[in-house]
C-alpha cells in the first residue's frame, strides 16, 4: 500500500510541484518517494514496502518496451498465479505485484481487471497514444482522487495532496448541507470539497493529453458491474452454500497472507472478529508470526476486552491492549483531522489511530480487518425491522437540520440511491455496499491506517465471498430476527453459541459521557467557534448545547459533527 499521484500538463514547475504532493501524503509511503516525468505526465509515488523489498520494485514502473509507466496504491493478492500466465509474454525483473499489474493490462487491456483479487487504485500512462487509464477497485478499498485546475489534471491519494499543489480549499455547499441535514457522506463521486472529485468504486476513465483541457472529458466508466454479476448468480441449497463459502473463507484469508512484512490483526468481541481470528489460528502457517491489537476505553458499559481475552486464549498469538483516555481526545481531534481531510466517524476512530500507532511501533506494516461481513450477509438491525436509523441501536435522529439558517439547509438535497434489485433487502445491502456504510468505513480506515504507514486488509471484502453472500435468497440472511443466520451457523462449532449468537453491538467507546462531563469545557469552547461560523444559528446551538449538558443525551452523533467540523 502507498500513495500515487499524477500532473497531465506541460507547465515548466510540475516536477517541483509534485514534490510538494509526495510530501503532503509521505506517511502513506515512508519507505520511498520518487518522481517520473516526461514533457506531458509527471507521476509520483510515496512507497510502503509489502511485497519484494528491493529498490527495483520502487514505483513509478516503467515497462520493459518503456511506453507504458504505472502508480499503484494497494495490493494484487493473486499476483504470483497470474504472473505464471504472464510469463510466456512478458520479461519481469522484479518479485513485485506491480510489475505484474502492469503486464497483465499491457497482454489483456481493461479485461485484465477482472482477473484482479485485490485492493488497488492505479493510473497507466501510455507514452505513444499520451492516454491516462486510471482504475480503481470493486467497492472502493483504495482511494482515488481528481480534478482539473488551471488546464491541467491532477490527482492522489489523498485529498491534502491536491491541495500541496495549489488546489483552491473550498466546501462543498451541498455535501457539508446534507451531512447537516441528513447525515451523510456525499456521493460516490463526491468530496466534501468543491470541485475535488473521486472515482467511484468499480469505474475507470481514460484520458488523452491535449493542449485545451476540460473536466467535461473525464468520463467515468464501469468496469465491475455488481448488480448484473448477481442477477447471473442463482441461490444455492444451505448445505452446498456452506461448503463454497467455508472454503473461499479459507482462500480469502490465505491469499491476504502473502506479505514479505510482519502481520497483526484488529480483534473485538463480536462475531465477524471472532471469525477472523478463528480462520487465522486454523491457516496461518505455524512458524508465521502474527500480533493482535484491541482498543478499550475502561469503562465495562462499552468494551470487549473480556470477550477478546477469552478469544485469544485459544490462540498462542499475543494480544495487545491499547487505552483510550479521554485526556487524549482533543489532541488526537485536532490531529487526526488533518489527516482525514473530510468528516469522520467520531471517537471509535481516535481510538483505531492509537491503536495502529502501537501496531507501528511493534513493526508491524500489515494488519487485517473484519470490514464487509455486515453488508454482504445482512448484519444490521434495520435490515429485518424497517428502522431507518443512520445509525446501528440509535432510535431518534442523529443530527439537527435546525443549526442551519435556512438559506444554506436550502442547498441540501435529499440523496436517490439506485436500487437494480428486485427485493428491498438487496438494495439495502447494496446501498450500503456502494453508497454508505463501506464507503465511509473505508475513507476513515485508509487515513488512520495509512497516518501511522500500515496497509490495512479486508479478506471479507473478497469479491468472491461478497458476491456468493449477496446473491443468496433472504432466509439464509435473516431467520426469526437473526441476522446473518448462515454465518452464525457456520462458525457454531468452533466459536460457541455466545459469540455466534450474540446480536449485532455497535463499536462503542463512552462518548456521550465523555463529552457530558470530563471533556465539556473542550466542547464549551469548540462549539462556540461552531457557532460563530457561516450558516450557522448560533441560538439554536447553543440552545441544543445546553439541552444536552442537562441530561438529553440520547446520542451525541451531531456534537461530534460540530467539532469535527471545526477542527477541518
Amino acid at each position: 500500500m502507498c500513495g500515487i499521484a499524477g500532473i497531465i500538463g506541460n507547465k515548466p514547475n510540475n516536477r517541483i510541484t509534485m514534490y510538494k504532493m509526495l510530501e503532503a501524503q509521505k506517511h502513506r509511503g515512508p519507505d520511498a518517494m520518487t518522481v517520473w516525468d516526461n514533457p506531458y505526465v509527471v507521476l509520483g509515488h510515496n512507497r510502503l514496502s509489502i511485497i519484494d523489498l528491493s529498490e527495483t520494485a520502487n514505483q513509478p514502473m516503467v515497462s520493459t518496451c518503456g511506453r507504458y509507466t504505472i502508480v499503484f496504491n494497494g495490493e494484487i493478492y493473486n499476483y504470483t498465479e497470474l504472473k505464471e500466465q504472464l510469463k510466456a509474454f512478458y520479461n519481469f525483473r522484479t518479485q513485485s505485484d506491480t510489475e505484474v499489474l502492469l503486464a497483465a493490462y499491457m497482454q489483456w487491456g481493461m479485461p485484465a481487471l477482472d482477473k484482479l483479487n485485490g485492493m488497488f487504485s492505479f493510473a497507466i500512462w501510455d507514452s505513444l497514444d499520451q492516454i491516462v487509464v486510471a482504475v480503481r477497485d470493486r467497492f472502493g478499498v483504495k482511494p482515488f482522487y481528481y480534478t482539473m485546475y488551471n488546464n491541467q489534471l491532477y490527482f492522489s491519494s489523498e485529498i491534502k495532496t491536491l491541495f500541496a499543489a495549489g488546489i483552491p480549499k473550498v466546501k462543498h455547499k451541498k455535501v457539508w448541507a446534507n451531512y447537516f441535514v441528513y447525515g451523510t457522506y456525499g456521493m460516490p463521486t463526491e468530496t466534501f470539497w468543491e470541485h475535488i472529485n473521486q472515482i467511484p468504486a468499480g469505474h475507470f476513465f481514460e484520458w488523452r493529453y491535449t493542449e485545451n483541457q476540460n473536466q467535461e472529458n473525464i468520463k467515468l466508466q464501469k468496469w465491475y458491474d455488481f448488480p448484473n454479476r448477481i442477477k447471473n448468480r442463482a441461490p444455492l441449497p444451505v448445505a452446498e452454500l456452506k461448503i463454497e463459502y467455508e472454503a473461499l473463507l479459507k482462500d480469502a484469508i490465505q491469499l491476504r497472507f502473502r506479505a514479505d512484512v510482519p502481520l497483526g490483526m484488529n480483534v473485538s468481541g463480536g462475531l465477524d472478529s471472532s471469525t477472523l481470528i478463528n480462520l487465522v489460528h486454523q491457516h496461518l502457517p505455524s512458524q508465521e508470526p502474527i500480533e493482535a491489537f484491541t482498543f478499550y476505553s475502561d469503562n465495562e458499559k462499552y468494551d470487549e476486552l473480556p470477550w477478546v481475552e477469552a478469544l485469544m486464549k485459544t490462540t498462542k498469538y499475543p494480544l495487545h491492549k491499547v487505552l483510550l483516555d479521554y485526556k487524549e481526545i482533543s489532541q488526537l481531534i485536532e490531529t487526526v483531522s488533518w489527516f482525514q481531510d473530510e468528516p469522520f466517524g467520531g471517537f471509535p476512530t481516535l481510538a483505531y489511530s492509537l491503536l495502529f500507532a502501537a501496531a507501528n511501533k511493534k513493526g508491524i506494516k500489515v494488519i487485517l480487518d473484519g470490514q464487509g461481513m455486515d453488508e454482504a450477509w445482512a448484519g444490521y438491525d434495520y435490515y429485518h425491522n424497517q428502522s431507518n436509523s443512520l445509525i446501528q441501536g440509535l432510535n431518534s435522529s442523529p443530527v439537527r437540520p435546525e443549526v442551519l439558517l435556512e438559506r444554506y439547509s436550502d442547498w441540501a438535497q435529499k440523496e436517490v440511491y439506485d436500487r437494480p434489485f428486485e427485493t428491498d433487502l438487496q438494495n439495502l445491502q447494496y446501498r450500503d455496499l456502494f453508497y454508505t456504510k463501506i464507503p465511509r468505513a473505508l475513507r476513515f480506515n485508509d487515513r488512520i491506517s495509512m497516518m501511522h504507514s500500515i496497509e490495512l486488509r479486508e479478506p471479507f471484502l473478497d469479491y468472491r465471498l461478497v458476491e456468493l453472500a449477496f446473491a443468496q435468497s433472504e432466509s439464509v440472511k435473516i431467520q426469526n430476527g437473526q441476522t446473518k443466520w448462515l454465518l452464525r451457523d457456520l462458525v457454531k462449532k468452533q466459536l460457541g453459541d455466545t459469540i455466534a449468537l450474540a446480536p449485532k453491538r455497535a463499536l462503542q467507546t463512552p462518548q456521550r459521557e465523555w463529552i457530558a462531563k470530563e471533556l465539556a469545557p473542550y466542547f464549551t469552547k469548540k462549539i462556540a467557534v461552531f457557532s460563530a461560523l457561516e450558516g450557522i444559528d448560533e441560538k439554536q446551538v447553543q440552545a441544543i448545547w445546553k439541552d444536552y449538558c442537562d441530561g438529553n443525551q440520547d446520542n451525541s452523533f451531531y456534537l461530534w459533527q460540530w467539532i469535527n467540523t471545526v477542527a477541518l
